[in-house]
């Protein structure tokens, strides 16, 4: 489903172009957003300072945001790109936290956040790249106020009183019973229930039959086995996942959670189409700080359009300090020489280069993807190899660390992968 016309991108003018009339229908006992009554299944990313054309070439047809205005680009600005791509817009709604302060028993506090928001959706209602409306995000993470869900219907039925266009909803973190029982009892106006899941996708029909929820669904962040869900050293630091263990998870994960729910499943948004800190730099994001594609979006791109890029990224095999693996709770003396390895393969037998880098575990940390300042790297010897053999010195400074290892070839693809370590 395109959302503009034949002529070239530079031509494109949403200006001249209605609103898409966005709905909510049950056809052929499945539910579905349709677009200007075309069935639209929703194959997009999360994305808020990622790359849009890049998006639209690997066979995405929407993306989602966080807000209507990023700090970087306005939502106007935001929504004009997707168009000039062929590429609708979930729009986020930015929506006060009660983790981050927001009291919902102010009423004063809530009517002027109402208010705020009902100018955004004024200023962005009739762009032809809009989809619908993303009312808040993880809402439910630390939280006990139920009037949140009051103050977000009272935001949908606004929504829906100034744009007869396009439906509202809201993302959860994954999805609970008490919020499901409310929502459903007191919110009329939120149209549909979105849902963010990480490892725990795999067992979303579970997750879903277990809240009690019958009715239509995105999962609106999905990806990378969360920090939260994965094993970790002796000292407490979590064991990222290889780039290439993550495409595998992701690939596993949209064919037998998301696909697997043909009826109230409505698509989703992988997430992230772009790169942050958290944890490491390497942890969510798709592509790698240098804005090089990580293989995951090989395996979205094949998911989305049936066929595989031209070019694939190196593949992950193997990674290890002194024949130790990621698991091992390495520890290593101050200013020691050291020997790590990295097996990898390159589809297409490009040149390749590795790189590495050693970065202090990340102390700076965030909750429900706040942000995180990334650790500096650390200067010292580190010499790689092309058959995978590298030699560096341990860091003088006892304490917690990571070595990172990126396989780079010269088509902007990068395999990477983290080994936790310990100086003491």
């Amino acid at each position: 489903m395109a959302c503009g016309c034949n002529s070239s991108k530079e031509n494109k003018n949403p200006s001249t172009e209605d609103p898409r009339k966005v709905e909510l229908k049950q056809a052929d006992g499945k539910y579905r957003l349709f677009v200007d009554g075309e069935e639209f299944y929703v194959k997009g990313a999360g994305l808020e300072f990622g790359n849009i054309e890049a998006l639209a070439e690997s066979g995405a047809n929407s993306f989602r945001t966080w807000r209507t205005d990023n700090g970087r680009e306005t939502g106007k600005e935001i929504l004009d790109e997707a168009y000039r791509n062929d590429l609708m817009v979930l729009m986020g709604i930015e929506v006060g936290r009660e983790r981050h302060g927001f009291d919902y028993n102010d009423t004063a506090w809530v009517a002027e956040q109402k208010e705020d928001i009902r100018r955004q959706v004024m200023e962005l209602k009739d762009h032809p790249a809009l989809l619908g409306w993303g009312i808040g995000n993880e809402l439910n993470f630390q939280y006990k106020n139920r009037k949140v869900w009051d103050a977000v219907n009272d935001i949908a039925r606004m929504i829906h009183e100034i744009d007869g266009n396009h439906p509202a909803t809201t993302m959860l973190a994954g999805i609970g019973k008490g919020e499901v029982d409310y929502i459903t009892e007191n919110c009329p106006d939120i149209d549909f229930l979105s849902v963010q899941f990480y490892g725990d996708i795999e067992n979303l029909a579970a997750r879903i039959e277990e809240a009690g929820y019958g009715g239509p669904y995105l999962v609106t962040e999905w990806g990378a086995t969360g920090h939260w869900e994965v094993p970790a050293t002796p000292w407490g630091a979590p064991i990222e996942q290889s780039s290439s263990e993550k495409a595998a998870a992701v690939k596993y994960r949209y064919q037998n959670a998301i696909l697997a729910d043909s009826i109230y499943c409505m698509g989703s948004f992988v997430f992230l189409w772009g790169q942050k800190q958290e944890r490491t730099p390497t942890w969510y994001g798709l592509f790698t700080e240098n804005g090089e594609k990580m293989e995951a979006i090989d395996v979205m791109q094949y998911l989305w359009t049936g066929d595989w890029p031209e070019n694939r990224t190196p593949k992950i095999i193997k990674a290890e300090i002194n024949g130790l693996d990621r698991y091992a709770g390495i520890t290593l003396s101050p200013g020691s020489d050291n020997t790590a390895f990295i097996e990898y393969n390159d589809p297409d037998s490009d040149s390749i280069s590795i790189e590495c880098e050693i970065m202090k575990e990340a102390t700076d940390l965030g909750d429900g993807g706040d942000f995180e300042s990334r650790p500096p790297s650390i200067e010292t010897k580190i010499s790689c190899e092309p058959d995978g053999k590298i030699i560096f010195t341990a860091p003088e400074e006892k304490g917690q660390y990571r070595f990172f290892i990126y396989v780079r070839d010269n088509n902007k693809h990068a395999g990477t992968v983290n080994i936790p370590f310990k100086v003491e």
